[in-house]
């Protein structure tokens, strides 16, 4: 499921969403694999992140420590498209 460069949710009404992932890494630190992803052609900014298993299940970021953890990794992906672009 993660080795393409979408995947698939289900929302809380039980609809697909496809999404488009944008990239993923490990915490050396939490021994853990995450996956950041948006709604495929979304415009909106909004990003969304998961934990992930070896056959790719999504799980949910429990602690406030994880979030903090992902976010500033995301807030350092976007400062770097930003630069990029």
């Amino acid at each position: 499921m993660l080795d393409s460069n979408c995947l698939y949710v289900t929302d809380e009404n039980g609809n697909e969403q496809k999404m488009t992932i944008l990239f993923t890494f490990d915490s050396q630190d939490l021994g853990t694999q995450y996956v950041v992803f948006q709604r495929e052609g979304a415009v909106d900014g909004e990003v969304f992140a998961s934990r992930y298993d070896e056959e790719g299940n999504l799980m949910p970021i429990e602690s406030d420590e994880e979030w903090e953890m992902v976010e500033e990794v995301i807030n350092t992906f976007a400062e770097d498209e930003e630069n990029a672009g």
